[in-house]
């Protein structure tokens, strides 16, 4: 039988059409990539659509939004919207997840505790949060440092200048140069010092400048930082201001006087010991402390019973910076000084000269207990000096004290201490009931962070050594 020429019915031909069509579509649709809204949420992370962020992470399956990825994600995108605590109750579910501590995100938790208040209305505020950045030593604090160079306060100004001085990073800000030109002397003059660090041609001319400064406390320090970088007749200008008939002047001079390392000051410093001005003398003995002569250890120890206690607290100071070790017995002896922040300040030295804590427990005890929030404060710093196991366990009692004062300078010392073993006590603290004690802590918890890095490079490194 011949084939069949008959022609296809229309209903078939729309049928092999449909098919051919479909056919030619299915490569495109297995081609379609899958949505991925975790994906999506870190896109908009990236382009900073926080809240797109958020709504996208919220939006995930169970059996994603338990993930670490994700967890992680919505931690950070809580500390960016100034949610900080927000994102340290979600930490906690993280670490839960992950079995130990994720110090990048932590970091970034510990940030965004200090970041909100630098635009507080209370100074306060605004000064806890410039002292956390000022502490941080990162060159990620540069960016807020240098918007609290226009604070409106001059005490905050001055503290976000010291803090860009701190970094090689930060001693290049044009902030620095504009804040010479500042209403305030002690922010001109913490200006001063920060180019002075940076040695360069440019910033000296700078400081030049500042020599014509009307206030001493800027000209004289201007005079100590160009004799520290060697510029002709620098010294000898700032030897005649150690000879002043202003106070203040001969007080600025002297401390530049220790700062310069220069040995041609101990005379003048040793001399001045006996000033009739108490400030004086207390600036001569910090600038003794600050030379580093071995020859300044016999005079200073005159000035541990000057009438003045600010007096004698600054020779206790200076006895530490210079390793006097031979005057123990005499500082144990100031541990009943009359005034209770001289012994806070006799504590603080004795610790840093290496002394055993248990020699030292008893004043610790005493100050422990005081009524007066300044002392347990200066209890606080002087606990700093030491890692001991107790000195930490002290400090951990002072951050639940009563009143913010003791547990800000506690959570500061801990900070100063830094290492593993403070981070758990830091990270308490970052439930602190008052703000200027969680940015304190938040300062102390990053400087405490840096320090585990630094140290677990430097064993890398000797690791490597070894190998």
């Amino acid at each position: 039988m011949a084939p069949s020429t008959r022609a296809p019915s229309g209903f078939t031909v729309c049928a092999l059409n449909v098919f051919v069509a479909l056919f030619m579509l299915a490569p495109a649709v297995c081609a379609a990539p899958k949505a991925d809204p975790l994906q999506d949420a870190r896109r908009a992370f990236a382009q900073k659509q926080y809240d797109r962020t958020l709504a996208l992470l919220d939006a995930l399956p169970n059996d994603q939004g338990i993930g670490v990825d994700a967890r992680r994600l919505r931690v950070r995108t809580l500390a960016r919207v100034g949610k900080a605590g927000d994102a340290l109750a979600e930490y906690d579910r993280l670490v839960e997840l992950m079995k130990r501590e994720d110090e990048p995100t932590l970091r970034e938790i510990a940030l965004g505790f200090i970041t909100p208040l630098i635009h507080d209305m209370r100074e306060q505020m605004r000064g806890a949060a410039y002292t956390a950045l000022k502490e941080m030593d990162s060159d990620e604090a540069i960016p807020y440092l240098e918007d609290g160079v226009g604070d409106g306060s001059g005490l905050v100004r001055a503290l976000a200048v010291e803090g860009l001085g701190k970094r090689a990073a930060g001693r290049r800000s044009p902030r620095i140069r504009k804040a010479l030109e500042d209403q305030a002397a002690i922010v001109r003059a913490a200006a001063v010092k920060a180019l002075g660090r940076s040695n360069e041609a440019a910033a000296i001319g700078s400081i030049q400048q500042a020599l014509k400064d009307e206030q001493p406390l800027v000209r004289v320090t201007a005079e100590g930082m160009l004799a520290s970088l060697h510029q002709t007749g620098a010294w000898e200008r700032l030897r005649d201001s150690a000879g002043s008939a202003n106070p203040e002047s001969r007080a600025t001079a002297l401390r530049m006087l220790g700062e310069t390392k220069d040995h041609r000051g101990l005379p003048m410093l040793t001399e001045a010991l006996s000033d009739q001005q108490p400030s004086v003398r207390g600036a001569a003995a910090a600038g003794l402390g600050d030379l580093g002569s071995p020859e300044a250890i016999s005079p200073l120890t005159g000035l541990v019973r000057d009438p003045v206690p600010a007096v004698r607290a600054a020779a206790i100071v200076a006895l530490g910076e210079l390793q006097a070790r031979d005057v123990v017995p005499m500082l144990k002896a100031a541990l009943q000084d009359v005034n209770v922040p001289v012994r806070a300040t006799a504590l603080a030295t004795l610790l840093q000269l290496g002394v055993p804590f248990e020699e030292a427990a008893e004043a610790v005890r005493e100050l422990l207990q005081h009524n007066d929030p300044v002392v347990r404060s200066s209890l606080a710093r002087a606990l700093a000096k030491t890692n001991d196991p107790q000195a930490i366990a002290s400090l951990e009692l002072l951050l639940t004290d009563a009143l913010p004062r003791p547990r800000i300078a506690a959570a500061r010392s801990l900070g100063h201490i830094g290492g593993p073993a403070v981070i758990p006590s830091l990270k308490r603290a970052l439930r602190d009931q008052d703000e200027a004690v969680r940015a304190t802590a938040g300062g102390a918890l990053l400087r405490s962070l840096g320090d585990v890095k630094r140290r677990a490079a430097h064993q890398k490194n000797a690791g490597e050594g070894s190998a």
